[in-house]
Order: structure tokens, then C-alpha cells, then sequence
């Protein structure tokens, strides 16, 4: 990508607020040195060497004593000169050494903006992007490893691998029709179409993988469903390991659902506990049973559970009047009676908790492809949607060649799309459009 950056020079905290030991302020731009240097003293010697500096502000007030490392254009995050001042944390210090750049001349970044400024300088592609955003908001060791192998560039190797295809195929029909009479003969229609759907199966292989990349960036949704006070609330918090929901003897006590990510393996899991079903006229209780109706209707896998088999079965059937979805019976407090058909645990003991939690991976496993988290996968909407069409065009140059109702001089047209579909998800093309929309989600300072 050729285009570059503006030529103001940007500064923010890139560390969240609250009370912490450190905070970092980043500024980056064609005068960051400059501007830097009026308040650090002494300046560093050595580039991308932290060195410990005083800073003052613009009437020569000391402000803090802090670690400053510079960065020489383009060996830098963003690609332009950088500076990174590590103060001590808090809201006061920080805030005033941002206070201090501003008034000498730099601007507040926008959400992203050092980021962005990396993918107009060449330091990073659309998807590595789009891996440090969502790296930022992993919430399992899935999500952290599939985020960390975007940013090394898996994705993007292999969307680029898949471009070179189409365009040597471009090319393969290039030159058939400037160069019909060379003594090699025609390009063999057969060895087009191999490559043709070589190609297809390649894009295919990689649609497949979006399932599994949505099931890893929200995590499969198990719903704990039951009558109330039959012990789903103890069933979430076992689950969990820790406490989250309240636990007490009164029948309607979660009147709202409420949800944890367990890290879990291979599939995180989205985990709520919901109202009791049972027929009501508070309001504010059939509010909650309408909610979890809801969480029933869009669950990966349901958790029926209840004291009794009675009560188990009861619910079972409650549920699949709403849902397909896989049901596992659960009979709770197991501690108190004996085992039944349906799986029994005790939130007290942790009896069957961890085997529960295996049979809700065997289940989610039978229903999802397994996908190596290692692999390219495709993890965003925008990405799908880009190889989706990538795939149609193929598919359509495919169906081109076999009917032969076109010319392939003519059909090669579909190529030509395909190409720019798979190089609009690495940002080869302009797509200032795309960074508006990915970067206004990234905290200020990344």
C-alpha cells in the first residue's frame, strides 16, 4: 500500500486509565523528535534504548522522571518517527505530559489512528489489523492464539498465495490469446480448468473455516435452563469455578441472564444462566423467562437441568417446543440422592462437573468442523465476505470454461474480480472506506 499518512503529528495515552505503576504515551509523526524534545531532558542517546529522562512542561515545571525510547522512521510501529514515554501511572501524571505535547504542537489520536498510520505505511496488512483488534479483546486462549497467528501474517500469506493463483491463471490466458501461434500450441483447456478448480476448492477449503472462527471469537452458547431453586446458579458458578451469580433458597431469584466466558478447549464457551420457567405473573420475572426463551432459541447446546427426573423431563420437553438444539439432562444436586438417567452433579461436591463439561465438548465438536487454530481461518465478516466473493467469480469463470458459451478472452473478466476480492481482505487495493469502519472500534492509542 503506497499511501501515506498526514503529516500531523499524533499523541495519546496507549495505556488504559485507572491506577496503575505505569502508563505510556506514544506519539508518533514527521515532528514527534521535535516536539518530544522540548519537554525530555537529556534526550536519548540511542535510538529504541529506554533512557531515563526528566520531563517538564512548557513553563518548565517538572513533571515527572520517566523511561523514553525513540524510534527513527521506518523502524517503528507505525512507520514514521515515535516516541514512547513511560511515566508513572495514575490519571494526573499522564494526562499533564499529553497536555504538554498537545500545547507544543501535537494532536490527540482518534481511535486506531496509530495503527491505521501502520497500515498506510506498509508495517501491516488490513487482516494483521484487524488481528491487533481482536487480540486486544480476547477473551480465551482460542481467541489469543487465532489473533497472535493473524498478526504473524497466516491469513494474509495465504490469501496472497490464492491471489498469485488467480493471477497466473490471468496470465496463463494472456498469453494463449497474444501468443496463439507459439510453437508450444494452444494452452491446454484442460490444464485451465485444473487450475480453475484448484483454485475454487483452495477458497472453498478456507469459507469453511468461518463457523469455527465466529464459534471461537463469541464462544459456543450453553444455556442452563430449569424451574426455578433447582440449583442452576450453583451449576453456573461450579461450572466457572468461581462465583457470578447469586445463589439463594428464594424461587425467582435470576430475574436476567447472565453470562461467562469459559477458556475452555478446544471451544470457548459463552456460558448463561437464565431465569426459571415456570409460569408467572410478575412482570418482571416473565421479563427474564422471556429473555432466557430468547438465549434457548440461540443456543449451541442446552442444559436441562432439575432435582428430579421428573423435573428433568418436564423441562427437556419445555425446551424442545422452542429449539432444536442439542439437550443434555442434567439432574443437580446430586449429593442429596441417587444417580438417575440423566447425568447427575453437585455444585457442592463437584460431583459429574467436569464430566459434564467434556460431553458439552464432544457435542459441540460432532456439530462443528474441527479447525487446527494454527490454520488460517477466516475471523471477521468483512473477510468472509471477501473470499465469498472471490469464490463466485471463480466459480462463475468455472462454469464459463465448462459451457463454453463465452469466449475465455471474455470470461477471463471473472478472474480480473477475484483477484481484487482477495486483495481487498489484505488491503493491497485502496480501501479507505475499510479503515474507517475497522478502526473507529480501537482504543485510543493502538
Amino acid at each position: 500500500m503506497s499511501a501515506i499518512a498526514g503529516d500531523e503529528t499524533i499523541a495519546a495515552v496507549a495505556t488504559a486509565q485507572g491506577r496503575g505503576a505505569i502508563a505510556i504515551i506514544r506519539v508518533s509523526g514527521r515532528s514527534a523528535f521535535a516536539i518530544a524534545r522540548q519537554h525530555v531532558a537529556p534526550w536519548p542517546a540511542v535510538q529504541r534504548q529506554a533512557t531515563l529522562c526528566t520531563l517538564r512542561d512548557n513553563d518548565g515545571d517538572l513533571l515527572d522522571e520517566a523511561l523514553v525510547t525513540t524510534f527513527t522512521a521506518p523502524s517503528s510501529f507505525t512507520g514514521e518517527d515515535v516516541v514512547e514515554i513511560s511515566t508513572h501511572g495514575g490519571a494526573v501524571v499522564p494526562t499533564l505530559v499529553l497536555a504538554a505535547l498537545v500545547a507544543s504542537g501535537a494532536r490527540i489520536a482518534q481511535p486506531g489512528e496509530f495503527t491505521r498510520r501502520a497500515v498506510l505505511n506498509g508495517k501491516l496488512d488490513l487482516v494483521q489489523a484487524e488481528a491487533i483488534g481482536d487480540l486486544i479483546d480476547s477473551t480465551s486462549r482460542a481467541m489469543q492464539r487465532v489473533a497472535i497467528k493473524q498478526l504473524d501474517g497466516g491469513l494474509s500469506r495465504r490469501i496472497n498465495e490464492l491471489r498469485d493463483s488467480v493471477i497466473d491463471l490471468e496470465a496463463l490466458i494472456a498469453y494463449d490469446i497474444d501468443f496463439p501461434d507459439e510453437d508450444d500450441g494452444p494452452i491446454s483447456r484442460v490444464r485451465v480448468e485444473a487450475a480453475t478448480g484448484a483454485v475454487v476448492e483452495s477458497l472453498t477449503s478456507l469459507l469453511e473455516t468461518t463457523p469455527a472462527g465466529e464459534l471461537i471469537r463469541t464462544g459456543a452458547l450453553v444455556v442452563i435452563a430449569g424451574a426455578p431453586n433447582v440449583g442452576k446458579s450453583s451449576l453456573f458458578n461450579a461450572m466457572l469455578g468461581r462465583s457470578r451469580a447469586i445463589v439463594t433458597e428464594m424461587p425467582g431469584t435470576t430475574r436476567d441472564a447472565i453470562e461467562a466466558v469459559l477458556d475452555s478447549s478446544p471451544w470457548p464457551i459463552r456460558l448463561v444462566d437464565t431465569a426459571g420457567l415456570r409460569e408467572t405473573v410478575d412482570v418482571i420475572e416473565q421479563m427474564g423467562i422471556e429473555v432466557a426463551t430468547r438465549y434457548l432459541g440461540s443456543a449451541d447446546v442446552i442444559l436441562a437441568c432439575g432435582e428430579t427426573s421428573e423435573d428433568v423431563a418436564a423441562t427437556s420437553e419445555a425446551i424442545a417446543r422452542t429449539t432444536d438444539a442439542p439437550v443434555v439432562r442434567v439432574r443437580t444436586k446430586a449429593d442429596l440422592m441417587g444417580s438417575t438417567d440423566a447425568r447427575a452433579v453437585s455444585a457442592l461436591t463437584g460431583q459429574g462437573v467436569r464430566e459434564l463439561l467434556d460431553s458439552i465438548m464432544v457435542i459441540i465438536s460432532e456439530h462443528h468442523r474441527a479447525v487446527p487454530l494454527d490454520a488460517p481461518i477466516l475471523f471477521r465478516e468483512r473477510q468472509r465476505f471477501c473470499v465469498g466473493l472471490a469464490r463466485d467469480e471463480m466459480t462463475a469463470f468455472q462454469s464459463a470454461l465448462k459451457n463454453q458459451g463465452l469466449p475465455v478472452s471474455v470470461a477471463a473478466v471473472h478472474l480480473r474480480s477475484a483477484a481484487n476480492a482477495l486483495a481487498d481482505v489484505t488491503g493491497t487495493v485502496d480501501v479507505e472506506d475499510v479503515l474507517d469502519r475497522l478502526f473507529r472500534t480501537f482504543c485510543v492509542g493502538k
